[in-house]
Formats: C-alpha cells, structure tokens, sequence
C-alpha cells in the first residue's frame, strides 16, 4: 500500500496536510512548503487561514517575510474546510489538548478534529498526531474515530505519533534541527512516517510504537517540571535562610557534569509543562498506580503563585501599605520570555488571586498588547497592555522579557517584586520572590 505514497513523497509529489496552525502547526507548515511540497493548512479559526492566505504572520517569533515568501511559492492552501483533507497523502495533527476543571485530560481538540476528518479517509493516506497527550491516545481514540466511515488502519490507511518539539523563539534549535520522535502501530506504518518527516528535520528517532512516543514527550516535560518544583522549593527555603537560591544555582552549574540548572518562578506556563505531568497521572491510575513524585511537583508548581502573592503582601505590609486598594503592576503577561505566548501562564493566576484580595491590578506586555480569548481566563479578554511608569505602589516581575533586563526598574521609586531574578539587587526597592 505505501509504495505509491513512499514515491510521492520523494519526488515531492505528495500533498501535506496540516491540521491546527498554531505554535506547533505554523512552523511545520513553513518546513514543508520550503522543501517544496504543496501544503494544505487546515483551522478551524477563519483569521488564522485569511492571514496565511494573505501572506501574514499571527505569531510574533515567525517573520512576516518567512510566511509572505511560503504563501508566494503558490504552494500553500489555507482554509477551514476539512474536505480538502481527502487531497492530502500525510496529514499530521497539531490541536491543543488541555486540562478540564479536574485536572483531567481533555480530548475534545482531538476528537473533533478526528470526527472532521474521517469521511475524508482515503486509501493510501498517512495521519499522524502530535498533539501531546498520555500513552495510547492514538490507537484508544484517534483510531476508531478515522476508522468509523469503513476504512481500517494498516490495511487502508496508515497512523503514528511524533510529539512536538516546538520552543518558541528559540534561535540555538528550530524546527528542522530537533530530532523527531516517531512511532506507529506497524514497521510500514512507521517507515513511510519518517520518510515524510525526513524531508524536513534532521533525523528522525524511530520508537517501537506510538505508545512509546507518545511516554517519550510526557517524560521530558515531566523531567522539567520535577526539576523546577526543585528549585522552587529550594528557592523558599533558601530565602528564609537569607541565601539567595539564583546565587547558588550560578555556582552549582559550574560542575562540569552531574548537573543541570533549573530555575525558579512564579509558577508553570507554556501548553506543555503544566499540563503534560497530569496526563501521565491520570493515565496511570487505569493501571492502579499512584504517582507519588509527579503529583507532588506538581502541587508544588502550582501553590507558587500562592506563594508570590504572599511575598507581595509581605513587602506592602513593611511599607505600611495593604494590599487591599494597593495597585500593582504585573510585568509580563507571556509564559516565557520573548513571545507573545500567553497559554497557561502564571501571570493569569497572579492577576486573579491578587485581585481576590482588593488590589487593582493592570499588566504591561510588549508581546501580549491585548489579552485574547481564552477558556479559563475569559473574564480578562480584551485587557490592554500599559506602560512601565509611576503611579503604582508595586511592580510585580513575572516574565524575563530582554525589555526588563534592560530597563532600570529601580527608577520608579516604587518597590519591585521580582520572581525572575531580572532586577538589580537593590535594598529596599528590590525584593526576591
């Protein structure tokens, strides 16, 4: 079955499809149509494909230039209709896959995305998901679903998984220089899934099954939250010592080798290490295992925002001043320096709990000049970015963006609250959070 597909692909005659074009989706796009394949981009949000049908970038770290250039190759399709996914010959799925209120998986993206498609599979068809998600999500939901109109996985049509490796606007590794995890439910499953992921990235690390893939992304997220609850702990514990843990952790990674630095913050942002670590719980009580380690980092990483708004009373209440009627200003609405990337970040927490105790809270984000839409955070849609000025009684740093490093907060007269270690040690102006 895969012979014709295996030639398409090399003679770049094969029709990719992708299916979520986000954070993950836009740069896969952008790989394929630069190597020179015809490429169907597939959303369900109209101004996403408009803006790529345009030439435009939604996405702050991805140039204009870099979208406009793929969109005047001719090759590239932008559009809402999931019928055209009967021209594609590989299909791969980007959809977010988030908690519900529990803290449980959910697969809505995912199942709806699949329930679009499959009166379009077709014979001779590759469809992969790289969707983070827990270990037999491919072949317990995905594949039933693409199944349901009479095609049969591995005899019509072929699935695997390959987790996402995107880290937005980061320059030392891209796209096409992070090596790809793959698996699928067969050896030719499997062999055509890299031949078309080949094309684009550097090297393709092939698993024995999309099960395995699939644990492969939840154990690297999980290593990083397991080590930031590390340093976060240790960061409140050293600082009622009166040791300043981002000193201690400079020193410590001076060893050339059995160790690795992490570093504390306000809490966990981003779609992946918030998320990633409760899939894997939740999926291994079916087994009858407790997690222990995992759901313990993880009450740690998410009591931190608890932990800053404390710390911002504590140095309000030695100015004098409560909380209560107080206005703050959050620094940084972003999960993570330098993007626009708002998914899941900590800043959201802060600026509800903060306001639950009467302060008047606004933010400042160059990335993020108006707050969009979101399931948890609706309430905040539509709130605009201010300037970094007077007027407030505390500056609360939340994001490391290169503006604040450059900027001398201490010039404000108004003391700071710094979680990311941006500030310059200042006495009485500056306090560590």
């Amino acid at each position: 079955m895969t012979s014709s597909l295996h030639s398409k692909v090399d003679n770049k005659q094969a029709v990719i499809g992708i299916v979520g074009l986000g954070y993950v989706g836009l740069p896969l796009l952008l790989c394929f149509v630069e190597k020179g394949f015809h490429v169907i981009g597939m959303d369900i949000d109209a101004r996403k494909t408009e803006a790529l049908t345009k030439g435009r970038s939604y996405i702050k770290h991805i140039s204009e230039s870099r979208v406009s250039k793929a969109t005047a190759t001719g090759l590239l399709t932008a559009t809402t209709d999931f019928a055209q996914a009967t021209k594609c010959d590989a299909i791969l799925i980007a959809v977010p896959t988030p908690l519900n209120k529990n803290r449980e998986p959910d697969m809505t993206f995912i199942v709806t995305t699949c329930e679009s498609l499959a009166p379009y599979v077709r014979r001779d068809q590759l469809y992969v998901l790289e969707s983070s998600t827990y270990p037999g999500t491919t072949v317990e939901v995905m594949v039933p679903i693409l199944e349901s109109k009479g095609m049969k996985v591995d005899r019509d049509f072929y699935v695997a998984f390959s987790p996402e490796r995107e880290d937005p606007s980061r320059t030392d590794f891209t796209t096409e220089t992070i090596p790809k995890v793959v698996g699928s439910t067969t050896p030719a499953g499997l062999a055509i899934a890299e031949k078309v992921y080949q094309q684009v990235v550097v090297r393709t690390v092939p698993v024995s099954s999309t099960q395995a893939a699939e644990a492969t992304k939840l154990v690297e997220n999980t290593f990083r939250a397991v080590n930031i609850a590390l340093v976060n702990e240790l960061k409140t514990t050293f600082m009622r010592m009166g040791i300043d843990v981002w000193e201690v952790i400079e020193a410590a990674k001076t060893k050339p080798f059995g160790f690795m630095p992490f570093y504390p913050g306000p809490g966990l942002g981003g779609h992946c290490i918030p998320i990633d670590p409760f899939y894997l719980t939740w999926k291994a009580r079916e087994y009858g295992v407790t997690t222990k380690f995992i759901e313990l980092a993880g009450e740690i990483n998410t009591a931190m925002p608890d932990f800053v708004v404390m710390r911002v009373m504590e140095v309000l209440n030695g100015l004098g001043k409560p909380l209560k009627g107080a206005k703050v200003l959050i620094l940084g609405l972003a999960y993570k320096a330098n993007v626009d990337d708002d998914r899941e970040s900590p800043s959201y927490h802060l600026m509800e709990k903060l306001e639950e105790k009467g302060a008047t809270v606004s933010y400042n984000d160059p990335f993020v000049p108006v707050i969009r839409p979101s399931r948890e955070f609706a309430k905040y849609a539509g709130r605009k970015s201010v300037p970094v000025g007077e007027g407030y009684d505390l500056l609360l740093v939340a994001t490391p963006h290169d503006v604040y490093r450059n900027m001398d907060l201490t010039t404000f007269k108004t003391p700071v609250v710094d979680t990311r270690h941006v500030a310059p040690d200042k006495e009485g102006i500056v306090f560590r959070a």
